[in-house]
């Protein structure tokens, strides 16, 4: 009985590790610019409407969106380091609440296919070449910065590289809403997915809020999150006008959890 239970069990690694190489195959393959911004998480992610085989696939981000039925699972978390990924708090913002803001399908889209109606037009050099990516600003998103800028110390903490994500939180952000950048070499990666380790910032995590459309991209701290649908193009889309009073609330608060558990019920 013990030898059939080992072979049973020998099959069953050997069968994980034939998936395990056909996934890494197909990871290969995917094109160098769609891995440009972000990681794609494993599984299956809704394509935006409009979009069809034999095309760049979707610029997910950060390890693809809010999907329904997604668990608030919490996960063990490294040790924060020694030295933290923000500096002190100015005089401006103290006695504020961090609120840590996504940048791909929270606030803008991206893509590298031409966008007629596109906000701005980046150019980002990939290896030894010049690609123009097309942005759209989700709807909103002015008076929501504008906002947030003046209830919150506001950080931009996005899984993309710097290259692209710097030069578009130029345009995007024109009030110098953000007091700090962090980019993907500020992630943790953790089970093939760019985390954003909110206990490695340097402020107190009942005082933080990560405003996010992926799940995997908080997991480690998902009582801290507000969460928000992925925006792709429907510029009907009012999420982040109906968030600014929630905020308005949220900043009044000694500890954010309450309120955000209150958020994540309904």
């Amino acid at each position: 009985r013990n030898h059939c239970q080992f072979q049973a069990a020998a099959g069953k690694r050997a069968s994980k590790a034939s998936q395990c190489n056909v996934s890494l195959k197909k990871q290969r393959s995917r094109s160098i610019l769609s891995s440009f911004f972000c990681c794609f998480r494993d599984y299956n992610v809704d394509a935006p409407p409009g979009s069809s085989p034999g095309v760049l696939p979707p610029l997910v981000e950060e390890n693809g969106g809010l999907q329904k039925g997604d668990q608030r699972q919490i996960i063990p978390i490294p040790s924060p380091p020694a030295k933290y990924l923000l500096p002190e708090v100015t005089v401006l913002d103290y006695g504020k609440k961090c609120v840590v803001i996504d940048l791909d399908e929270t606030l803008v889209h991206s893509s590298f296919k031409p966008i007629s109606n596109a906000d701005f037009i980046v150019p980002v050099e990939i290896d030894g070449t010049i690609h123009q990516v097309y942005v759209l600003k989700r709807p909103h998103v002015d008076e929501f910065l504008q906002r947030m800028g003046q209830l919150f110390e506001c950080v931009l903490f996005t899984a993309s590289l710097a290259k692209y994500a710097d030069p578009v939180a130029d345009l995007l952000d024109r009030w110098g809403v953000f007091r700090a950048r962090l980019f993907r070499e500020s992630c943790v990666f953790h089970r093939g997915n760019y985390v954003k380790d909110l206990s490695r910032l340097g402020r107190e995590l009942s005082k933080v809020i990560i405003v996010d459309n992926s799940p995997a991209s908080y997991i480690f701290h998902p009582e801290n999150a507000v969460p928000v649908q992925s925006w792709f193009d429907d510029m009907t889309d009012t999420e982040l006008l109906d968030l600014i009073p929630f905020f308005e609330g949220l900043s009044q608060e000694d500890d954010v959890y309450s309120m955000l558990h209150r958020l994540c019920s309904r």
